[in-house]
């Protein structure tokens, strides 16, 4: 229903910024919510940001100041962008892009295919 397309990502150093998008296309006009997740190796998937349709944010408190989240959308792509600044080792994860909303009552996510970003001296 919805595809998602990530870039960014790689190698920064501690204190570093990187940029990461997610370009969302199908069924766009039911999307109503779109982010970022990640998973460091042995952890659980943790919410990093999200943003509405209304271009409404949410961060999680560990990268509050640190990231920012952004929308642009045409009729035929919705991107979504993850600013990272200050970057922290800590920061090092797999970062998925995800897309929820509804057709037909019938709610779906639907996920990107992951990208790496390593914070590292």
């Amino acid at each position: 229903q919805v595809q998602l397309v990530e870039s960014g990502g790689g190698l920064a150093q501690p204190g570093g910024s990187l940029r990461l998008s997610c370009a969302a296309s199908g069924r766009i006009f039911n999307i109503y919510n779109m982010g970022w997740y990640r998973q460091a190796p042995g952890k659980q998937r943790e919410l990093v940001a999200s943003i509405t349709s209304g271009s409404s944010t949410n961060y999680a408190d560990f990268v509050k100041g640190r990231f920012t989240i952004s929308r642009d959308n045409n009729k035929i792509t919705v991107n979504v962008s993850l600013q990272m600044n200050i970057l922290k080792p800590e920061d090092t994860a797999v970062y998925y892009c995800y897309a929820a909303g509804s057709v037909f009552n019938e709610g779906f996510t639907s996920w990107g295919q992951g990208t790496q970003v390593t914070v590292s001296s």
